[in-house]
């Protein structure tokens, strides 16, 4: 780009405002999720690498305020298209908006595959064309249902130059063999863009403003329309039914795992994984089969996630190790330690260094301190653990008391036996020592035995009694 284009105001504007009859359900279509995100979010996130956030805007309609709610942390600025008529009606919402910048790129909120590469190469290619209008191609497999583009041509050739775009209804027999489409992604100069909107009429069955009608009529105005072809087609794919919506989810989630294959993650089979776009992971990393990571989960360098766990907006440390099954939320996991199988951590449970949560053990809002371990069919909720605790199988803290959460506070080096009961709230001193099968309902002093059980009582030939009594009675 020369000097004076790199001066020209530029935004972005995301189209937003649509219903989506055709998913049959109350949620708005960009709020749909795919790959892990809503589908506005997927494209936001694409522009934002493209354009200062405060030059990238969205027409909402459909349900706006809760488009709002769901995109309002990004930054980006919003329109409201009040009544929905048309893609042509967006723009003329946004009008006022747009007025201030040079050129602009419309996007669709419903096509989250679209990447910033693209959207500069749009941009790129408006600005060195001196176009009023560029339209973003594709040529798909097939191209049914999509509107096509029809070049001017010269000397048998096509060029850059679009004379119109014409629906699949409206095709003739001679452009039946049309296989670029429209793909619904322009840039606008804005000054011709706007001195010839309100040419747009609503004489089409759904009696809308179509905004593809303006390629006829910059055309039919002298100015520049050209097109640019898209390399990856899927690229400008959106979604219209529930089937749409799981192909794209499909392909975000098999471009995530190439991305993390391609810098040092071991997938072992990418096609049954699902793992969302804001996934982070270490090189070295092994991930099996049928694993899920999502929302913000973090995993470090050189661990092993294995088969059938669940981990949501977790940190994982390195060189950490989580056997089958594990079902983890807002959790974090430091260096070297070891989980599951089976395992269950709640929201705001951590796990030290070198620690370790065995099969069937449930941490809810509980520090397991470093090298501590409980390996075996407990529940630790509301408890901070020390370091170089055991904690034995069958181990409980009764935290809630009806009304109120209460903690449990153990020591670093202390010995829990297995089926122990703490009532809290209690602490548990250094290097203390809990009987099995105790009910712990005080505090225990550092260095000290809790013994909270009855006296064991065996009466012999009880069982003998009691058998004759039975048989006394039958009879």
């Amino acid at each position: 780009m020369s000097k004076n284009d790199r001066a020209a105001k530029f935004a972005i504007l995301i189209l937003a405002a649509g219903k989506g009859t055709r998913l049959k359900s109350r949620r708005p279509k960009v709020l749909h999720r795919v790959g892990g995100r809503p589908l506005l979010e997927h494209v936001i996130a694409a522009a934002r690498q493209v354009a200062p956030v405060g030059d990238i805007f969205a027409v909402i309609g459909h349900e706006a305020e809760q488009v709002r709610q769901a995109v309002g942390g990004e930054g980006i600025n919003f329109i409201l298209q009040a009544e929905q008529k048309g893609t042509g009606h967006a723009i003329m919402v946004a009008r006022p908006a747009m007025l201030k910048y040079d050129f602009f790129l419309v996007l669709s909120g419903d096509a989250p595959l679209i990447q910033p590469s693209t959207i500069e190469q749009v941009r790129d290619f408006h600005r060195q064309s001196g176009a009023a209008m560029t339209i973003l191609t594709a040529v798909p497999a097939d191209p049914t249902g999509y509107g096509r583009i029809v070049r001017k041509r010269q000397r048998g050739k096509p060029t850059e130059i679009v004379s119109t775009i014409v629906e699949q209804n409206g095709l003739t027999a001679r452009q039946q063999n049309l296989r670029e489409i429209n793909s619904g992604i322009y840039a606008f100069s804005s000054q011709p863009l706007f001195a010839h909107l309100d040419q747009l009429k609503t004489d089409n069955p759904h009696r809308e403003f179509y905004l593809t009608d303006m390629a006829e009529i910059l055309s039919r105005a002298r100015k520049k329309v050209v097109a640019v072809c898209a390399q990856d087609p899927a690229e400008v794919l959106g979604a219209n039914t529930q089937a749409e919506l799981a192909s794209l989810d499909a392909m975000l989630r098999m471009r995530k795992c190439a991305e993390l294959m391609a810098a040092g993650v071991a997938i072992y089979r990418p096609d049954t994984c699902v793992i969302d776009a804001e996934v982070k992971v270490g090189a070295d990393t092994v991930i099996e089969p049928f694993v899920q990571l999502l929302g913000r989960t973090r995993v470090g360098a050189d661990c092993q996630i294995s088969s059938f766990c669940v981990i949501r907006d977790c940190e994982i440390g390195d060189r950490v190790m989580v056997r089958p099954g594990c079902i983890m939320t807002e959790a974090r996991v430091e260096e070297g330690a070891a989980l599951g199988p089976y395992s269950h951590l709640r929201p705001a449970a951590e796990v030290g260094a070198g620690g370790h949560v065995g099969n069937f053990v449930e941490l809810k809002k509980t520090r397991l301190g470093r090298g501590s371990k409980a390996n075996h069919l407990s529940y630790l909720g509301d408890a901070t653990i020390g370091d170089n605790v055991n904690v034995g199988a069958g181990t409980i803290t009764c935290n809630y008391d009806g009304v109120r959460k209460h903690q449990t506070v153990i020591g670093d080096g202390v010995f829990i036996g297995s089926d122990s009961i703490l009532v809290a709230p209690v602490k548990i001193g250094r290097e203390a020592y809990v009987a099995a099968a105790s009910c712990i309902t005080e505090d225990v002093p550092p260095e000290s035995l809790a013994v909270g059980r009855a006296r064991q009582i065996n009466k012999e030939g009880w069982v003998k009694q009691r058998r004759g009594k039975k048989a006394a009675g039958e009879s």
